[in-house]
């Protein structure tokens, strides 16, 4: 699928620098003087309208102590503000038929809702509110403390592979902000007040650290003129200096092991790699097509079918707003040792760090990746994630269009680069999951 670009003048408004990007995927930017960024995507195929507002602030800017701030706010964020206060926010969401949800990351935080078309004006009137009045009552913290506990205790605590997700990012990070959970440790989630979350939500929570996204049934025109009405009137505030404490390089394998209540082995293999728009990323992410991307891919080929030691096999390359990482997990069959298939991986591995990929391997890992990225332009609510992911981790949605033809031109020998750059033994982590109890082999 070719997307083609063709950018309008700039044209200025009383508040707003504004343009058009003409394409397959319309999409209008304004940039408030509060400096507040909008994308508005116009699509009439259905009555809904997308309403996503992410905010440029994640688990990377906490502190030991107070790990997890982001998401607690997140969850704060529900919870009333001046104007709707209370219960009346989910109240009159749905009383007129919103549904609304949230979301953080690493990077940042995204609040979204689908409404009907009409309902654009008080939606905007209640996502204002909350950005500019949040109420933050302590007896709500109280409350909302317990909910993030057990939401640790489902996603973490209990669960074995939520314990081998977090024991990955702390053994490959030591001193980065990735190293501790978004959701936060439960002695801080257990400590948190509303002084400290204020002064989080005061510092990050303006418009000037913020990407508004509407995608959907609107004028342009009209939604322009609310957007000016109701977030051109918020002030901008000076943002401190991010001062991230960068990851040093890696010089030795690391390893570490996790035992829990488990009917089986799983392992990841771990390697630090790139920032997000790293020209290195596209060459990865297609290595990790051509390693563990679905039944055909290498991994799941040889230890899923051929030997038949394992249930499941998968890589992935992930890319953040600092560095970035490449893992391959698998899940072995019950009562057998990880061993040989840790093997097979470091075969895989050495193979293509040592030999040129396919022209197969490398058209079908290309055709995966642009479904991948097409894939995510086919719901509405799917494109406005899209642009404000792109608008965030890149600086600009436009990327999207760019990178479908990054992507196109990466070569065998691109794939051989990187492999070679990032899959070595001194900078590679081992994390196992074994049973408590020994499982005999049904073999």
């Amino acid at each position: 699928m070719k997307l083609f670009l063709i950018l309008a003048l700039c044209i200025s408004f009383s508040s707003a620098s504004f343009s058009q990007t003409k394409s397959q995927l319309p999409v209008y930017k304004m940039i408030l003087k509060n400096g507040l960024t909008v994308l508005l995507h116009p699509d009439s195929s259905v009555p809904l309208i997308s309403y996503h507002t992410w905010y440029k602030v994640g688990s990377r800017d906490e502190q030991p102590g107070i790990t997890g701030s982001a998401h607690m706010l997140e969850h704060m964020m529900f919870k009333g503000a001046k104007k709707f206060s209370g219960k009346d926010f989910d109240r009159v969401l749905n009383e007129n038929g919103m549904v609304n949800n949230a979301f953080t990351t690493n990077d940042y935080t995204g609040f979204y809702q689908s409404l009907p078309s009409n309902k654009l004006e008080l939606m905007m009137q209640m996502e204002v509110d909350r950005m500019k009045d949040l109420s933050l009552r302590p007896e709500d913290l109280l409350s909302e403390k317990e909910v993030v506990k057990e939401e640790r205790r489902w996603r973490v605590d209990n669960s074995p592979m939520g314990l081998l997700r977090e024991l990955t990012n702390s053994t490959m990070f030591k001193v980065h902000p990735y190293t501790w959970p978004v959701i936060g440790t439960m002695k801080d989630i257990s400590n948190y007040n509303v002084d400290v979350l204020r002064k989080f939500y005061e510092t990050w929570y303006v418009p000037n650290n913020a990407v508004l996204v509407l995608a959907g049934d609107f004028k342009v025109s009209e939604a322009k003129r609310l957007v000016e009405k109701y977030y051109g009137s918020l002030s901008a505030k000076p943002l401190p200096d991010r001062k991230i404490t960068p990851e040093p390089v890696q010089t030795a394998q690391r390893n570490a092991t996790l035992r829990q209540d488990v009917q089986s082995s799983t392992f990841i293999v771990a390697y630090p790699t790139v920032a997000n728009g790293h020209e290195d990323m596209y060459a990865l992410d297609l290595a990790s097509q051509i390693l563990g991307s679905g039944a055909s891919s290498r991994l799941y080929k040889r230890l899923v079918y051929s030997n038949q030691i394992a249930t499941s096999a998968s890589a992935w390359s992930e890319n953040r707003l600092d560095n970035g990482g490449f893992a391959v997990a698998v899940s072995m069959k019950p009562g057998l040792d990880h061993e040989k298939a840790l093997n097979i991986v470091y075969n895989e591995m050495y193979k293509l760090r040592n030999q040129l990929v396919s022209d197969e391997d490398l058209k079908k890992s290309k055709i995966l990746s642009r479904k991948s990225l097409v894939d995510s332009m086919v719901t509405i609510d799917s494109r406005a994630r899209l642009l404000a992911t792109y608008e965030i981790l890149t600086g600009s949605y436009e990327n999207i269009f760019t990178d479908l033809e990054k992507y196109n031109l990466v070569t065998a020998q691109d794939v051989q680069r990187v492999a070679n750059k990032y899959f070595n033994q001194n900078q590679r982590s081992i994390i196992v999951l074994e049973p408590t109890k020994k499982v005999a082999s049904h073999e």
